[in-house]
């Protein structure tokens, strides 16, 4: 059977992690966020500390432009690789690792511009997650357990850290429908009316599961 991947992006407080999750329980795959972490450390060569430092943060340097094309083609050893930025490490060893996982497994990976990392895939879907920002307030000062000030504050700067990543990285624009396959309102749905959804759309698009 062939693989499949979906991606998801998500609005920080909009539960993306959770439709991940309840969709790697149905699916039967497994669903990969910090874990990829790990992995690309592991990969890469670095500390999983600096990834953990580094995760999803943009960087203004011109040099990932000049240095993609011999990247791809020498690796981890290659000078431009040695010689480029830290949050250029990062990223790239993620988005080796994230390829690598879609050749190896079907899988569900939230966030780390998963989707264009996987632009070329042949099996995958890509979703992001949105919800009103009182829905989303809620879910923080619930799991988080802060107040409702602290938690639209944790809003507003992840998800202008997560815009400016995906942005960078994608020559996309992070949240805008016309980057996805499929966005969804989670605080209209509900995680498992998210989850019906995305299983639905596979099932219209074919997306072998």
């Amino acid at each position: 059977m062939d693989k499949f991947v979906i991606t998801i992006g998500r609005e920080f407080g909009s539960g993306g992690m959770d439709v991940g999750r309840m969709l790697s329980e149905r699916l039967k795959v497994k669903c990969y966020d910090k874990e990829l972490l790990s992995l690309a450390a592991k990969e890469s060569g670095l500390c999983q500390e600096i990834f953990e430092n580094h995760d999803e943060k943009p960087t203004s340097s011109f040099l990932y432009s000049l240095v993609m094309d011999t990247y791809s083609v020498n690796g981890y050893t290659s000078a431009p690789f040695l010689d480029m930025p830290l949050n250029h490490k990062v990223f790239l060893a993620q988005f080796e690792t994230i390829k690598n996982l879609a050749d190896k497994e079907s899988c569900i990976i939230v966030g780390r511009c998963a989707d264009y990392a996987l632009a070329n895939h042949p099996n995958c879907l890509s979703v992001f997650i949105h919800a009103d920002l009182d829905f989303r307030i809620n879910h923080i000062m619930e799991n988080f357990e802060v107040s409702k000030e602290k938690a639209a504050d944790m809003i507003r700067k992840t998800d202008k850290k997560r815009a400016s990543y995906y942005n960078y990285y994608s020559s996309k624009k992070w949240g805008d429908s016309r980057s996805y396959h499929l966005t969804l309102d989670s605080s209209q749905l509900s995680f498992e009316g998210c989850c019906d959804m995305i299983m639905h759309y596979m099932d219209l698009k074919h997306v072998k599961k």
